[in-house]
């Protein structure tokens, strides 16, 4: 079996496009995710301080996810329970491409991601 990702463009709009550019320097890592939800390719995640697990960055949590940590790589339903998935610890993305949580904006993002490898940026479209 390959078990190598693959990147694929084909049917999606450019300007859905999650991955930015300079593919080769994305670094993922394995999370878990909080069950509870249906995660979209794209979201903005936390990290929740005392369990560790991802959740959708929200400006108004105060369980340590307020603060943005990683993008995740593909959509994860974890509506039956916790789920571990692919986040994007760093690489290049698309603004238009992010699922972003209540309270935050690109701009209110932007320097927390970039302190951690993750840069946005706007579609070149």
């Amino acid at each position: 079996m390959d078990y190598r990702a693959e990147f694929k463009t084909e049917g999606v709009s450019a300007s859905k496009v999650l991955i930015a550019g300079n593919a080769h320097l994305l670094v993922g890592r394995k999370v878990t995710l909080l069950a509870g939800r249906v995660y979209a390719a794209g979201t903005v995640l936390g990290v929740i301080t005392a369990s560790k697990k991802h959740t959708v960055s929200a400006a108004a949590a105060t369980d340590g996810s307020e603060e943005p940590d990683l993008i995740l790589a593909e959509t994860v339903d974890a509506t039956g329970g916790d789920r571990e998935a692919l986040g994007y610890a760093r690489g290049d993305f698309n603004v238009s491409a992010l699922v972003i949580g209540a309270g935050h904006t690109v701009d209110s993002l932007t320097e927390g991601l970039r302190t951690k490898g993750i840069t946005l940026l706007p579609d070149m479209a």
